[in-house]
């Protein structure tokens, strides 16, 4: 079996795509997967470290807003056309499967023209632009939410899930609070704002360090990569010594994601359908501040699934600038019979067996 997996930007498209490349691994060890990436995006540092082989094309977003931009923007997907052409007419896949970014667009739709059977996987309650176009080419689409079923041809799409991967579920809290050295009696707060990083949570997280640290709340603090030297300029800027907090550990990116979910008891996170996967994997209480800036404000769509279950609950961006960003951590963190009720919960929301299914799907 010769598989090619598209998908990137960010943490969100890419790690699906890992997910469904270990499960094939692991049905059929001797499959052959190449994966197809931009180079803009955090694929080509990720997929490499996950163990799989990369090829990376020309192509980027369409702005939906006519500027003179948009004629370099078709230069470029032409020019990602036909490099995914390329690549398709020497790997010789069986299936290509994209998992969503304006990167799959090209190499999916190069794949369906060529008569290659073509899966899509949308992760989002609302499907972005790129999988709607695609839709209407390909063999299968495979969807996280079933409210996402009515954006696509009812005859050609299958509720899978979300592929989670098996690092994730298998991780031990103990062991993931000794990894990164936290006390394993003390409270321990997660913050991730996505692998790009989000201003307004991390401006909202300098804020309250103090409380944290007066309070005894140990936190993990996933910055992104973009945004972690305006951090530590803000916490310098607040006379907060670093060196002089416990338990405080602040980091712009990490790569084992698995021991940062495990170690925590709550997480404060962006919406998107990946963390909120892993998030219900394991069963972890979460405040999600769903992005503003997301098209169709999907993460909304995405958090409200959690919080009207009781797995969740919703903070608004622009609520973080009052006091109940902090007042809501300190009453969920510090309640045992809350987080134990959060976490029940969001294990039922949990879908484990997604990349079995679109496993399934690839055979067929």
């Amino acid at each position: 079996m010769k598989v090619i997996i598209s998908g990137g930007g960010t943490g969100g498209h890419i790690y699906p795509g890992v997910a469904i490349a270990k499960k094939i691994k692991e049905k059929e060890p001797k499959a052959e997967i190449l994966f197809i990436g931009s180079h803009k995006g955090l694929e080509k540092k990720l997929v490499p470290k996950e163990g799989f082989n990369i090829k990376l094309i020309t192509v980027e977003g369409l702005n939906k807003k006519f500027s003179i931009e948009t004629f370099s923007s078709i230069g470029k997907a032409f020019k990602g056309y036909f490099q995914a052409s390329k690549i398709i007419k020497d790997f010789k896949p069986d299936v290509v499967i994209g998992t969503g970014g304006y990167v799959c667009g090209p190499v999916v739709l190069t794949a369906a023209f060529k008569g290659i059977p073509t899966i899509i996987h949308e992760q989002n309650a609302i499907p972005g632009m790129t999988n709607k176009i695609l839709s209407r080419f390909v063999t299968k689409i495979a969807i996280s939410f079933k409210a996402s079923e009515k954006y696509f041809p009812k005859s050609k799409t299958v509720f899978t899930g979300n592929p989670v991967r098996n690092n994730i579920l298998k991780v031990n809290k103990d062991k993931a609070r000794e990894f990164w050295g936290f006390d394993k009696n003390k409270p321990l707060l997660l913050v991730v704002g996505g692998s790009r990083g989000a201003k307004n949570i991390n401006n909202a997280v300098v804020d309250i360090i103090p409380t944290l640290n007066n309070r005894g709340i140990q936190l993990l603090f996933i910055t992104g990569e973009n945004q972690y030297d305006e951090v530590i300029e803000k916490l310098k800027d607040k006379n907060i010594e670093l060196k002089s907090l416990k338990g405080i550990k602040i980091m712009p990116y990490v790569f084992n994601m698995q021991d940062a979910l495990g170690a925590c008891d709550l997480i404060v996170s962006r919406a998107g359908a990946t963390i909120l996967s892993e998030i219900t994997a394991i069963g972890l209480p979460a405040i999600l501040i769903p992005s503003p800036y997301v098209a169709n404000n999907h993460q909304e769509f995405n958090a409200l699934a959690l919080e009207e279950n009781g797995a969740a609950i919703i903070i608004k961006e622009t609520q973080l600038k009052e006091d109940i960003f902090s007042e809501q951590i300190l009453n969920i963190i510090n309640n045992h019979e809350t987080l134990l009720k959060m976490s029940v919960n969001s294990k039922r929301l949990a879908v484990l067996d997604a990349a079995d299914k679109i496993f399934e799907m690839i055979q067929k």
